[in-house]
């Protein structure tokens, strides 16, 4: 199996639409559709499951991107580390969800600065999904909230655990409740709905979102409601209210790198971040 190959596979399981898989990897799309099925021929197996209205991954399907994310990204990360070895001054890419891990991660790099033989360090802001750029080697260490962010096959240090809110206009009839149950969210017509882990919606009535910035301007407009972590209280804008859920499950931050990183740098880092969480 070659690496063109496992590129072409992950963007289809990850866009499940071949005609934006085409446009991600910038070729025409009747080559990428002959590629994925001469990879399964020869495989022997069907990765996806094709209709005239969706893409889907099968079981083998999925067991591949798992794989393929790992392969990818081990040698994404083995060529920007070695050219990052061939330059004078080392350093660190942090990725972390956009709006999610503010103070957490000013904390972190405000610590890390302070100490002795400290590195120049970049940020990647995600939108979704801050996991992946561990996977294709463009950071080297990544904030994650389980049980939201997929962790598996990752080294990890937890951070920290904290309560769920309901993020509600002031507007909203549960607005003037001092706390909520899951049951009481749940049943909310507008409640937004998240990607899993395939692409796909839970089916809802509710809108389907994809970042932050989305989610709380539908808020705002009165066209969904959320529960989220409860550090969003922090900075919420003038016209929303965050209720507790107070049997939502607990939300972890870890901080997380790949198993085979060898980086002094991500292992300071990783120090400075457990001896102030």
């Amino acid at each position: 199996m070659e690496t063109r190959e496992l590129r072409y596979f992950v963007a289809v399981a990850e866009e499940l639409n071949f005609g934006r898989a085409a446009d991600r990897l910038g070729i025409a799309q009747p080559p990428l559709s002959r590629a994925i099925a001469q990879l399964e021929h020869r495989l022997g197996v069907a990765l996806l499951t094709r209709t005239s209205r969706k893409v889907s991954l099968t079981g083998a399907g999925e067991v591949l991107l798992a794989e393929g994310r790992a392969i990818l990204g081990a040698v994404a990360a083995a060529e920007r580390r070695t050219r990052a070895a061939a330059e004078d001054q080392p350093s660190l890419v942090v990725a972390a969800k956009a709006g999610s891990s503010g103070e957490v991660l000013a904390k972190l790099l405000d610590a890390y600065a302070n100490e002795p033989g400290a590195v120049p360090v970049d940020l990647l802001l995600c939108e979704s999904n801050p996991h992946l750029p561990l996977l294709d080697g463009r950071a080297d260490v990544a904030l994650l909230h389980e049980p939201y962010d997929p962790t598996a096959g990752l080294d990890v240090e937890v951070l920290g655990a904290e309560g769920q809110v309901a993020v509600v206009p002031s507007a909203h009839p549960l607005a003037g409740r001092s706390q909520l149950r899951m049951a009481d969210v749940s049943a909310l017509p507008d409640l937004a709905r998240w990607p899993r882990r395939d692409g796909t919606y839970p089916d809802g009535s509710g809108v389907e979102v994809r970042n932050l910035t989305q989610l709380f301007q539908l808020i705002e407009l009165g066209r969904a409601v959320v529960v989220l972590p409860e550090v969003v209280r922090n900075g919420l804008a003038e016209g929303l209210v965050a209720i507790p859920v107070v049997d939502a499950p607990q939300v972890t931050t870890v901080i997380a790198w790949p198993p085979h990183s060898r980086s002094r740098a991500v292992a300071d880092l990783v120090r400075v971040a457990t001896g102030f969480s």
